[in-house]
This record gives C-alpha cells, sequence and structure tokens, in this order.
C-alpha cells in the first residue's frame, strides 16, 4: 500500500450552509508557515504561536471582499515576555512577526498558556477594504487560545456567533497548521443589519455542535481534503455550497522603493540624525528580516 498523499496547498476552502445561516472557512497551510517562521530563529512555543496566528489570519482574511483589501491582527502587552504579534492577509499574501523577551519565555518551560505569554494583553483585529475604509475592534486578550480571543472579538465587536478551532503539527516537510472558523449570520444574508442575532438561536446551536467535534487529527489529516472534511461535519445538510479562495503566500511590502517613499516624508533634520557614519540610513524589515541601504 503507498503512503498516503498529504493535501497541504496553503490555500483557503469556503462554504455556506443556507438553511442553517452559517458560514465557514477551511484554511490548511505548510510552505507559507515555514517561509514566515525562517525569516528568524524562533523558539518553539514563538513558532506555535505565530503558526496559529497565520491560520487565523487566513481564515480572517478569507471574508473579505475586493483587490486591496487588507485585515490584520496584532497581539500586544507591556507585561508579558511577547510584547507583539502581529500578521496581516491582503490579495492572498500573508506576512507575520513576533517579538519577545527570550529569557523571560525560557523561564514559561514547554507550553506556556497564553496569559504566560501575553500577561494582560489586548487583541486589534483591523478590516481594510479596497475603497480604504477602516474598520476596527480591540478586546482584550482573553481565552486559553488566540482561536478563544477571537471568537470573543467577533461577539463583542462584530455581534457574530463565531467558533473556530486550531491544529497545528510537524509533518516530514515542516510545520503544518490548519483551521475551520464558522460564524451564524441573522436570516442567512451578508451585509443585512444585524437586528437579531441570538447566541441560542437553533440553527446556530446546531452548526456549533457539529463543528465542535471537528478534531485536531481531522484538521491535519494527511490524506482529507477540506471539501472532505466539511462534508464528513455536514453531509446532512440540504444544501452545501463551497467556494476555492486563491493560493496563499508569503508577501512583505519591503523594498527600497517602499522605503525610499517612507523616508520622503521625513525633514531633512531628522534624515541627518538617521544616517550612519557613511551617510547611508540603514531600514530592518521585522517581517522578513531584510536590512536595506538607503542613500536618500
Amino acid at each position: 500500500m503507498s503512503d498516503p498523499v498529504e493535501i497541504y496547498a496553503d490555500q483557503w476552502l469556503s462554504f455556506t450552509l443556507p438553511q442553517r445561516h452559517a458560514r465557514g472557512r477551511v484554511v490548511r497551510l505548510d510552505g507559507l508557515i515555514d517561509a514566515v517562521l525562517s525569516a528568524h530563529d524562533y523558539p518553539a512555543p514563538i513558532k506555535h504561536l505565530l503558526a496559529e496566528a497565520l491560520v487565523l489570519g487566513a481564515l480572517m482574511g478569507g471574508l473579505l471582499k475586493g483587490d486591496g483589501a487588507q485585515l490584520t491582527m496584532q497581539a500586544q502587552t507591556q507585561d508579558g515576555p511577547v510584547r507583539l504579534l502581529v500578521c496581516d492577509y491582503r490579495d492572498g499574501e500573508m506576512r507575520g512577526y513576533a517579538d519577545f523577551d527570550a529569557g523571560a519565555l525560557e523561564e514559561l518551560g514547554a507550553n506556556p498558556t497564553l496569559t504566560a505569554l501575553f500577561g494582560k494583553g489586548y487583541l486589534a483585529i483591523t478590516f481594510e477594504t479596497e475603497k480604504g475604509q477602516r474598520y476596527q475592534g480591540i478586546v482584550p486578550l482573553e481565552g486559553d487560545t488566540l482561536a478563544e480571543a477571537c471568537e470573543a472579538y467577533f461577539v463583542q465587536s462584530e455581534q457574530v456567533p463565531t467558533l473556530i478551532r486550531l491544529a497545528t503539527r510537524s509533518g516530514q516537510k515542516g510545520a503544518i497548521a490548519a483551521g475551520m472558523l464558522v460564524q451564524h449570520l441573522a436570516d442567512g444574508e451578508e451585509g443585512r443589519e444585524r437586528l437579531h442575532v441570538r447566541l441560542d438561536h437553533p440553527d446556530w446551536e446546531h452548526v456549533a455542535t457539529l463543528a465542535s467535534t471537528l478534531s485536531h487529527e481531522e484538521l491535519t489529516q494527511p490524506d482529507l481534503s477540506m471539501e472532505a472534511l466539511v462534508w464528513r461535519l455536514f453531509h446532512e445538510e440540504e444544501t452545501i455550497t463551497i467556494e476555492h479562495g486563491p493560493q496563499l503566500g508569503k508577501g512583505c511590502r519591503c523594498s527600497v522603493e517602499h522605503y525610499e517613499g517612507v523616508l520622503k516624508r521625513f525633514p531633512d533634520g531628522e534624515l541627518q540624525a538617521m544616517r550612519d557614519e557613511s551617510g547611508a540610513i540603514i531600514v530592518d524589515c521585522a517581517f522578513c528580516s531584510k536590512a536595506f541601504s538607503l542613500e536618500i
């Protein structure tokens, strides 16, 4: 018997359950995870945290419509080992970065909790539309996982009942991360005024109960496609519609041209203070760990 073929393609799959007024996303990441994590020598707890953040970014970014729309998720604190965790999604391109205190992190052991990592932090999620409109919600960084913190964001800031499941594992070719997001929509229509969204709506209770049975093993199962996973959960529904999202990849907007454009906004006096002994201005990109020498 031949070995099962791993079905991971850095892609998300959207689905809707019209009769249950619900929508969802499934995403699986492999090459993208390694591309982002390889920019820095992250310890194991930070690799796990950043991998989960990238899955969440892909799940929430997949809710956006229109070219140029962007999702940014940022977790930040002043009293925890992880000072900053950030990732964003735009047009199928993702990037992520974590800033942390290595000494304080080492004292926490192998599997620190979210509270231990961030202390009393906050989670900010920003949606920017293709028309430049910007919407941001900020909630306390509470719960045992990043997924629970994002669920709280949707309930508190968007009034949308949401269930999220995440999983990560190590594969022969590198890290693999996956997740599912399911949401209940008032009257089953996107964009309608949410006048009577109920957390205890019977349709949502049914969908959430089924989605809650999803295991970590199923999310990262080598021979289980995303379509098969959705069908396994919701095969008794009258209708399931699916749509494949774009290929996802690492994308950083750092370039000489980009930074020159940013620096031109500074007055001459401040630019002079930035120069090194050779007269150049060195700019480091935290996302991809590249240094740019600019003579401007």
